[in-house]
Protein backbone atom coordinates (compact mmCIF):
# COMPACT_ATOMS: atom_id res chain seq x y z
CA UNK A 1 0.00 0.00 0.00
CA UNK A 2 1.24 3.30 -0.77
CA UNK A 3 1.72 5.82 1.87
CA UNK A 4 -1.61 8.19 1.31
CA UNK A 5 -3.76 4.89 1.57
CA UNK A 6 -1.96 4.39 5.18
CA UNK A 7 -2.64 7.81 6.10
CA UNK A 8 -5.96 7.31 4.73
CA UNK A 9 -7.23 4.94 7.01
CA UNK A 10 -5.43 6.09 10.03
CA UNK A 11 -7.73 9.28 9.27
CA UNK A 12 -11.18 7.43 8.91
CA UNK A 13 -11.08 6.44 12.45
CA UNK A 14 -12.39 9.42 14.55
CA UNK A 15 -11.03 8.31 17.92
CA UNK A 16 -7.55 7.44 15.88
CA UNK A 17 -7.87 11.53 15.09
CA UNK A 18 -8.99 12.25 18.77
CA UNK A 19 -5.94 10.23 20.00
CA UNK A 20 -3.70 11.57 18.13
CA UNK A 21 -4.84 15.24 18.62
CA UNK A 22 -4.37 15.05 21.95
CA UNK A 23 -0.74 13.53 21.88
CA UNK A 24 0.40 15.76 19.70
CA UNK A 25 -1.33 18.88 22.24
CA UNK A 26 0.90 16.70 24.90
CA UNK A 27 3.86 16.89 22.85
CA UNK A 28 3.45 21.06 22.24
CA UNK A 29 2.51 21.48 25.73
CA UNK A 30 5.84 19.58 27.35
CA UNK A 31 7.86 21.32 24.82
CA UNK A 32 6.95 25.01 24.87
CA UNK A 33 5.89 24.46 28.87
CA UNK A 34 7.63 27.94 30.01
CA UNK A 35 5.91 29.85 27.92
CA UNK A 36 2.25 28.38 28.71
CA UNK A 37 2.65 28.27 32.62
CA UNK A 38 1.50 31.44 34.21
CA UNK A 39 3.85 30.71 36.79
CA UNK A 40 6.73 28.90 35.65
CA UNK A 41 8.39 29.00 38.92
CA UNK A 42 6.02 27.92 41.29
CA UNK A 43 5.92 24.95 38.78
CA UNK A 44 9.26 24.36 39.63
CA UNK A 45 8.28 23.96 43.40
CA UNK A 46 8.38 27.68 45.06
CA UNK A 47 6.10 28.01 47.54
CA UNK A 48 3.41 30.56 47.68
CA UNK A 49 1.92 29.92 50.83
CA UNK A 50 -0.09 33.28 51.01
CA UNK A 51 -2.38 31.78 48.19
CA UNK A 52 -2.89 27.97 49.39
CA UNK A 53 -5.47 26.09 48.47
CA UNK A 54 -7.43 28.44 46.24
CA UNK A 55 -10.56 27.06 44.70
CA UNK A 56 -10.05 27.28 40.62
CA UNK A 57 -10.38 31.08 39.29
CA UNK A 58 -9.45 33.34 36.66
CA UNK A 59 -6.17 33.41 38.24
CA UNK A 60 -5.48 29.94 38.86
CA UNK A 61 -7.81 27.96 36.50
CA UNK A 62 -6.98 24.44 37.97
CA UNK A 63 -6.37 26.29 41.71
CA UNK A 64 -3.43 26.25 44.58
CA UNK A 65 -1.91 23.59 46.69
CA UNK A 66 -0.87 23.06 50.40
CA UNK A 67 1.88 25.02 49.08
CA UNK A 68 0.38 27.71 47.64
CA UNK A 69 1.80 26.92 43.75
CA UNK A 70 -0.44 26.99 40.69
CA UNK A 71 -1.82 23.28 40.32
CA UNK A 72 -2.13 24.57 36.45
CA UNK A 73 1.70 25.25 35.69
CA UNK A 74 2.68 22.11 37.59
CA UNK A 75 0.69 20.21 35.65
CA UNK A 76 1.54 21.64 32.18
CA UNK A 77 5.24 21.48 33.65
CA UNK A 78 4.45 17.65 34.72
CA UNK A 79 3.99 16.42 31.09
CA UNK A 80 7.42 16.70 30.77
CA UNK A 81 7.85 14.15 32.93
CA UNK A 82 5.58 11.68 31.89
CA UNK A 83 6.28 11.92 28.63
CA UNK A 84 10.34 11.06 29.26
CA UNK A 85 9.42 9.04 31.15
CA UNK A 86 6.63 6.61 29.24
CA UNK A 87 8.99 7.19 26.43
CA UNK A 88 12.36 6.48 28.00
CA UNK A 89 10.46 3.00 29.28
CA UNK A 90 9.21 2.02 26.43
CA UNK A 91 12.61 2.69 24.28
CA UNK A 92 14.55 0.64 26.96
CA UNK A 93 12.37 -2.27 27.27
CA UNK A 94 11.68 -2.43 23.19
CA UNK A 95 15.61 -2.19 22.02
CA UNK A 96 16.20 -5.12 25.00
CA UNK A 97 13.35 -7.07 24.42
CA UNK A 98 13.93 -6.86 20.44
CA UNK A 99 17.25 -7.56 20.86
CA UNK A 100 17.01 -10.76 23.13
CA UNK A 101 13.83 -11.84 21.57
CA UNK A 102 15.55 -11.88 17.85
CA UNK A 103 18.87 -13.85 19.04
CA UNK A 104 16.02 -16.44 20.59
CA UNK A 105 13.54 -16.72 17.76
CA UNK A 106 16.57 -16.72 15.05
CA UNK A 107 19.40 -19.12 16.55
CA UNK A 108 17.07 -21.54 18.87
CA UNK A 109 18.55 -24.09 21.00
CA UNK A 110 20.48 -23.15 23.77
CA UNK A 111 19.99 -19.03 23.17
CA UNK A 112 16.50 -19.96 23.11
CA UNK A 113 16.18 -21.87 26.53
CA UNK A 114 18.44 -19.58 28.41
CA UNK A 115 17.07 -16.09 27.47
CA UNK A 116 13.26 -17.54 27.33
CA UNK A 117 14.04 -18.97 31.20
CA UNK A 118 15.45 -15.69 32.45
CA UNK A 119 12.14 -14.25 30.86
CA UNK A 120 10.35 -16.32 32.18
CA UNK A 121 11.29 -15.67 35.67
CA UNK A 122 10.82 -12.29 35.26
CA UNK A 123 7.15 -12.68 34.00
CA UNK A 124 6.12 -14.70 36.66
CA UNK A 125 6.15 -11.57 38.82
CA UNK A 126 2.93 -9.02 38.35
CA UNK A 127 4.83 -5.61 36.40
CA UNK A 128 3.58 -2.90 38.78
CA UNK A 129 4.58 -5.31 41.89
CA UNK A 130 8.16 -6.35 40.30
CA UNK A 131 8.76 -2.85 39.48
CA UNK A 132 8.13 -1.74 43.20
CA UNK A 133 10.73 -4.09 44.09
CA UNK A 134 13.08 -2.79 42.36
CA UNK A 135 12.48 1.14 42.51
CA UNK A 136 12.55 0.14 46.29
CA UNK A 137 15.99 -1.27 45.91
CA UNK A 138 17.45 0.81 43.71
CA UNK A 139 15.83 3.51 45.78
CA UNK A 140 13.96 6.77 45.15
CA UNK A 141 14.19 9.18 42.00
CA UNK A 142 13.22 9.72 38.30
CA UNK A 143 16.02 7.84 36.71
CA UNK A 144 15.61 4.88 38.91
CA UNK A 145 11.80 4.97 38.51
CA UNK A 146 12.29 4.74 34.69
CA UNK A 147 14.67 1.91 34.76
CA UNK A 148 12.94 -0.65 37.50
CA UNK A 149 9.75 0.25 35.11
CA UNK A 150 11.87 -0.97 31.44
CA UNK A 151 13.17 -3.83 33.62
CA UNK A 152 9.96 -5.55 34.61
CA UNK A 153 8.60 -4.56 31.00
CA UNK A 154 11.65 -5.81 28.79
CA UNK A 155 10.06 -9.39 28.70
CA UNK A 156 7.11 -8.81 26.71
CA UNK A 157 8.76 -7.44 24.04
CA UNK A 158 11.27 -10.33 24.17
CA UNK A 159 8.55 -12.72 24.05
CA UNK A 160 6.59 -11.07 21.16
CA UNK A 161 9.91 -10.58 18.87
CA UNK A 162 10.91 -14.07 19.84
CA UNK A 163 7.58 -15.30 18.06
CA UNK A 164 8.05 -13.17 15.22
CA UNK A 165 11.42 -14.50 14.42
CA UNK A 166 10.46 -17.66 15.07
CA UNK A 167 7.80 -17.41 12.30
CA UNK A 168 10.23 -15.60 9.72
CA UNK A 169 13.27 -17.15 9.78
CA UNK A 170 11.32 -20.04 7.86
CA UNK A 171 10.03 -18.09 4.60
CA UNK A 172 11.67 -19.08 1.55
CA UNK A 173 13.32 -15.46 1.06
CA UNK A 174 15.30 -16.45 4.43
CA UNK A 175 16.39 -19.64 3.26
CA UNK A 176 17.49 -18.55 0.31
CA UNK A 177 19.26 -15.85 1.67
CA UNK A 178 21.22 -18.76 4.02
CA UNK A 179 21.54 -20.56 0.60
CA UNK A 180 23.58 -17.62 -0.77
CA UNK A 181 25.95 -17.81 2.51
CA UNK A 182 25.05 -14.33 3.61
CA UNK A 183 25.86 -14.09 7.53
CA UNK A 184 23.39 -14.74 9.94
CA UNK A 185 23.83 -10.89 11.83
CA UNK A 186 22.81 -9.41 8.24
CA UNK A 187 19.95 -11.70 7.66
CA UNK A 188 18.59 -10.26 11.27
CA UNK A 189 18.99 -7.03 10.07
CA UNK A 190 17.79 -6.90 6.84
CA UNK A 191 14.67 -9.43 6.70
CA UNK A 192 14.26 -10.64 10.00
CA UNK A 193 14.09 -7.02 12.00
CA UNK A 194 11.98 -5.09 9.22
CA UNK A 195 9.31 -7.96 9.21
CA UNK A 196 9.63 -8.24 13.11
CA UNK A 197 8.82 -4.37 13.77
CA UNK A 198 5.45 -4.01 13.21
CA UNK A 199 3.13 -5.60 15.98
CA UNK A 200 6.09 -4.66 18.43
CA UNK A 201 5.77 -1.00 16.93
CA UNK A 202 1.64 -1.16 17.90
CA UNK A 203 2.16 -2.50 21.49
CA UNK A 204 4.77 -0.20 22.36
CA UNK A 205 2.61 2.72 21.50
CA UNK A 206 -0.24 1.77 23.54
CA UNK A 207 2.57 0.80 26.12
CA UNK A 208 3.64 4.64 26.65
CA UNK A 209 -0.01 5.18 28.02
CA UNK A 210 0.58 2.45 30.79
CA UNK A 211 4.39 3.28 31.60
CA UNK A 212 3.19 6.90 32.64
CA UNK A 213 0.10 5.39 34.58
CA UNK A 214 2.59 2.68 36.17
CA UNK A 215 5.00 5.61 36.98
CA UNK A 216 2.42 7.53 38.45
CA UNK A 217 1.77 5.13 40.59
CA UNK A 218 5.29 4.64 42.03
CA UNK A 219 5.00 8.25 42.61
CA UNK A 220 2.19 7.81 44.17
CA UNK A 221 3.80 5.78 46.59
CA UNK A 222 6.82 7.63 47.07
CA UNK A 223 9.05 5.37 45.11
CA UNK A 224 9.16 7.49 41.69
CA UNK A 225 9.86 11.48 41.14
CA UNK A 226 10.32 13.08 44.44
CA UNK A 227 9.38 16.92 45.34
CA UNK A 228 9.40 19.74 44.13
CA UNK A 229 9.88 17.69 40.50
CA UNK A 230 6.26 19.05 39.37
CA UNK A 231 4.92 15.27 38.19
CA UNK A 232 1.12 14.13 37.82
CA UNK A 233 1.50 10.92 40.68
CA UNK A 234 3.33 12.80 43.18
CA UNK A 235 0.70 15.98 43.02
CA UNK A 236 -2.23 13.47 43.06
CA UNK A 237 -0.01 11.82 46.34
CA UNK A 238 0.12 15.60 47.68
CA UNK A 239 -3.37 16.30 47.44
CA UNK A 240 -4.94 12.73 48.44
CA UNK A 241 -4.98 14.12 51.97
CA UNK A 242 -6.70 17.37 50.66
CA UNK A 243 -9.32 15.73 48.37
CA UNK A 244 -12.89 15.68 50.83
CA UNK A 245 -12.28 19.83 51.11
CA UNK A 246 -9.85 20.75 48.30
CA UNK A 247 -11.22 18.45 45.44
CA UNK A 248 -9.21 20.07 42.81
CA UNK A 249 -5.91 18.89 44.13
CA UNK A 250 -5.67 15.46 43.18
CA UNK A 251 -8.67 16.12 40.65
CA UNK A 252 -6.21 17.68 37.73
CA UNK A 253 -3.60 15.37 37.56
CA UNK A 254 -5.57 12.40 37.99
CA UNK A 255 -7.19 13.98 34.62
CA UNK A 256 -4.24 14.46 33.19
CA UNK A 257 -2.77 10.88 33.52
CA UNK A 258 -6.70 9.19 32.27
CA UNK A 259 -6.83 11.80 29.47
CA UNK A 260 -3.20 10.72 28.41
CA UNK A 261 -3.43 7.04 28.80
CA UNK A 262 -6.79 7.06 26.73
CA UNK A 263 -5.05 9.23 23.98
CA UNK A 264 -1.98 6.45 23.61
CA UNK A 265 -4.48 3.83 23.74
CA UNK A 266 -6.50 5.38 20.61
CA UNK A 267 -3.43 5.85 18.90
CA UNK A 268 -2.36 2.55 19.25
CA UNK A 269 -5.54 0.49 18.21
CA UNK A 270 -5.50 2.88 15.13
CA UNK A 271 -1.91 2.00 14.05
CA UNK A 272 -2.99 -1.28 14.44
CA UNK A 273 -6.15 -1.22 12.17
CA UNK A 274 -3.20 0.37 9.44
CA UNK A 275 -0.74 -2.17 10.16
CA UNK A 276 -2.83 -5.50 10.65
CA UNK A 277 -4.36 -6.43 7.18
CA UNK A 278 -7.23 -8.29 8.27
CA UNK A 279 -8.21 -5.15 10.25
CA UNK A 280 -7.55 -2.72 7.23
CA UNK A 281 -10.31 -4.38 4.92
CA UNK A 282 -12.72 -2.72 6.60
CA UNK A 283 -11.52 0.83 5.10
CA UNK A 284 -10.91 -0.42 1.87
Amino acid sequence: MRKEEYIRILFRNKLSVIGLAIILLLILVAIFAPFLAPYPEQAKGEPNLKERLQPPSWKYPFGTDHMGRDIFSRVIYGARTSLLIGLSVVSIALVVGLFLGLIAGYFGGKFDLLIMRITDVFLAFPPLLLALLIASTLGRGLMNAILALAISWWPWYTRLARGMAISIKNRPYVEAAKAMGIADWKIMIRHVLPNSVSPLIVQATMDIGSAILEAAALSFLGLGVQPPTPDWGLMISEGKNYFLNYWWYPVFPGLAIFVTVIAFNLLGDAIREVIDPRLRRRFL
